[in-house]
């Protein structure tokens, strides 16, 4: 019988089968893993953060948890989380649950709502702020301009600017280069990092937006919104992972060994073992 499973089990990665995990949820965002491979990923409508173990067991994290949206695991194994509720960034205790709140405003404005962050390999946050109006907000309107963030050493720096709707945001593995995805304008941008962190030298990396975005070890970045969009390192399309549900929302590498792509759409997480 164990053997019959392995076999199987080969056979769905050999063929880059979509598994879903599940489908009990109301909108799925936020997907990062562990340094074990665990995923925590956000039930946003339901105010909820959940886990998916290396082992197949999904379970309630935390719950209320500041609406969080987009997240990312920092070095240290704090979940750094997008709280759209209060417009917050996040640093949240793996274990205790405890909650440090990084950001709370930039010049003494609300920020829109900090919608997806990435946690650079020497510890800089940079995270993208668009203006998404939500029904539990109790405020007149936008007070700064949709923008790229930066953290460091406690300072709120705003290093990009000239987006529609700035949304996914990720990182090259060695910390040189950040994607944006603008999913207004529907592109995805590339910066390099300068030696002060600062993102620079913009240039467009292809003609598509993204929800959220990851990047595997060959370099390709993986867009979402209808199914998943792969791309290269040079910014050409080679694959689209079609998925059953209305939107993608958010995707990231965990698991064992980081051997599976975890996708949140709507109300279902899926998982694929890539085979390309």
């Amino acid at each position: 019988m164990l053997m019959l499973l392995t076999t199987l089990l080969g056979r769905a990665q050999s063929h880059g089968e979509l598994i879903e995990i599940s489908s009990q949820f109301s909108f799925t965002e936020g997907p990062t893993a562990d340094s074990l491979g665990n995923i925590f990923f956000t039930d946003q409508p339901n105010n909820s953060i959940w886990k998916y173990d290396t082992a197949g067991k999904l379970s309630l994290f935390m719950q209320p948890a500041g609406r969080s949206n987009g997240m990312f695991i920092d070095k240290e194994g704090f979940i750094i989380s997008c709280a759209d509720e209060k417009n917050e960034l996040w640093r949240i205790h793996p274990v205790s649950k405890a909650v440090e709140v990084l950001v709370t405003d930039y010049g003494n404005k609300k920020l829109n709502g900090p919608n997806d962050v990435w946690v650079s390999p020497n510890g800089l946050m940079y995270f993208t702020d668009p203006f998404y109006d939500r029904d539990y907000w109790q405020r007149g309107g936008s007070e700064l301009p949709q923008a790229l963030y930066m953290l460091h050493q406690g300072k709120l720096h705003q290093v990009g600017g000239q987006f529609e709707k700035p949304n996914g945001i990720i990182g090259s593995r060695d910390g040189k280069h950040l994607f944006v995805a603008d999913i207004g304008a529907d592109k995805t941008y590339i910066y390099d990092i300068d030696d002060e962190g600062k993102p620079a030298n913009r240039r467009l990396f292809c003609d598509k937006g993204s929800d959220g975005m990851t990047i595997d070890d060959k370099g390709n970045i993986y867009l979402t919104g209808k199914g998943v969009f792969v791309y290269n390192k040079d910014g050409q399309q080679i694959r689209h992972i079609a998925v059953p549900a209305e939107w993608t929302a958010n995707v990231c590498f965990g698991g064992t060994n980081n051997a599976y792509l975890f996708i949140t759409a709507s109300e279902k997480i899926f998982k694929i073992y890539p085979d390309w």
